[in-house]
């Protein structure tokens, strides 16, 4: 499976374009010898993760927001995983039946020796959450390669904006962004193409898919 970050502490593989929306589902495999993995988003196609994973032990799962296509493996990853499973404190429509423990913002968790810290990103959805580890974050549906993610008025549309502005690219610049479709981009790439969309004028009506250079 294609290594889409890796550092001395810590490798990230992501399982991309899974399921009818094309997902991603990534896996943070600690160096650290014997330490369980962390899976962030389980969407439809998570076969290709089981199947991968093995016998490997599996700490916890962490899914980045409520939407179904994030979510749409879960029942399968189930019956082959019983770790527990994570979203954002802040986070709504979330299936009591799953148990979901919540994860607040600034909260750190342990991947082998590599400390994942929470940003919690309200627009998208209200408990929307991106997590750093390293020198990559892992940004759901929040941030993408030319804007943000879809949002459903002009009210969330700002608040997406503020969340990526001022929680986002104020990450180090050459930080890798992982989202939960697509492929990848760095903060500083996605600064310079905000840069050009703020320096127009915009609809205050616009909402919905916006990329940043249109």
């Amino acid at each position: 499976m294609p290594q889409v970050y890796t550092d001395d502490q810590i490798t990230i593989e992501g399982f991309l374009g899974l399921g009818r929306m094309g997902n991603n589902c990534y896996v943070l495999r600690p160096a650290a010898s014997g330490a369980g993995v962390t899976i962030v988003d389980v969407p439809e196609g998570v076969e290709a993760v089981i199947a991968d994973l093995g016998d490997t032990p599996v700490e916890r799962v962490v899914v980045t927001h409520s939407h179904r296509d994030h979510w749409h493996g879960f029942d399968l990853l189930r019956g082959f995983v019983q770790a527990p499973v994570f979203a954002g404190a802040e986070e709504t429509n979330l299936e009591e039946s799953r148990n979901v423990q919540p994860l607040a913002d600034g909260e750190t968790f342990m991947v082998g020796d590599v400390s994942v810290q929470v940003i919690h990103t309200p627009g998208h959805t209200p408990g929307s959450i991106c997590l750093l580890v390293n020198g990559a974050v892992l940004t759901g549906d929040t941030l993408f390669p030319g804007g943000p993610g879809y949002s459903r008025s002009p009210e969330l549309l700002a608040e997406e904006i503020e969340s990526i502005v001022t929680r986002l690219h104020t990450l180090k610049p050459e930080t890798v962004v992982l989202p939960g479709h697509g492929p990848g981009t760095t903060i500083e790439a996605s600064k310079a193409e905000y840069a050009v969309f703020a320096s127009r004028p915009h609809d205050p009506e616009r909402h919905g898919d916006v990329l940043w250079l249109s």
